[in-house]
């Protein structure tokens, strides 16, 4: 089933699925069953590619990616780091943008890194682990952060199948206002790698129109897939609503 947003133009919107670091398109698919609406899965660059990568890199390669998408007018859906990727893709591709849904994604102050949200302490230490095991935390890390609601099997998969990023994707500063369009934050209350404190201050940042609360931790395409499609599908049913 295709929904329209602009029933003058009879142009489709879409859903652009732009995951956290470490993670992939893979991610998405539980929710993505059965979804009422056109998605896009963006993928990042190959592992053997990403060390040196700017955040720009990572940017023009989202970008590539919906620019070969038969959809023009989509909605930018991102977990996690992928709230930085959101900022720069929405700049960017603004002329087809319509709206932004932010999963306990981090949306720093203008101007600002993604590593910038945290306290001093924590930037601190994640300096020190970089350092140590590059961008790819201990397992332990991984576990207590992002899968403290999963299953074992969905938490072994994670920390198996976790992909180092560039240091880039984390320090450079992202340099754009947040999108000028109807926009919504999932706020996250189970979340251990972004607590809710936190998520309040990237709320404050993104100022949505909407916030939606779930249960769940890092990872509710996982734990709670069901309840965040019906959050992205009741988004998008608003945005045909306004127009």
């Amino acid at each position: 089933m295709m929904n329209n947003l602009d029933k003058k133009g009879n142009k489709q919107v879409g859903l652009v699925f732009i995951h956290g670091a470490g993670l992939d398109s893979r991610i998405w698919e539980q929710v993505t069953a059965g979804l009422k609406y056109p998605f896009l899965l963006i993928d990042f660059p190959q592992q053997n590619e990403r060390k040196n990568l700017t955040l720009q890199d990572y940017t023009v390669s989202i970008k590539r990616q919906i620019e070969g998408w038969e959809v023009k007018r989509f909605v930018i859906v991102a977990h996690s780091l992928g709230g930085v990727l959101a900022l720069k893709v929405a700049h960017e591709m603004s002329e087809r943008l319509v709206g932004m849904v932010a999963i306990g994604a981090v949306i720093p102050d203008q101007g600002r890194s993604f590593f910038s949200v945290y306290p001093l302490a924590r930037r601190l230490l994640m300096g020190v682990l970089i350092r140590i095991f590059g961008t790819k935390p201990p397992e332990a890390a991984i576990r207590k952060g992002l899968c403290n609601d999963l299953t074992s099997e969905q938490a072994a998969a994670i920390v198996s199948g976790f992909v180092p990023e560039s240091i880039q994707l984390y320090t450079e500063r992202v340099g754009v206002q947040v999108p000028n369009v109807s926009k919504l934050y999932v706020k996250l209350m189970k979340d251990n790698e972004l607590h809710p404190t936190m998520q309040n201050r990237m709320i404050v940042n993104l100022v949505p129109q909407n916030v939606e609360v779930l249960d769940a931790g890092h990872l509710p395409m996982l734990s709670k897939p069901n309840e965040l499609r019906l959050a992205l599908e009741t988004f998008l049913t608003q945005l045909e609503i306004q127009h």
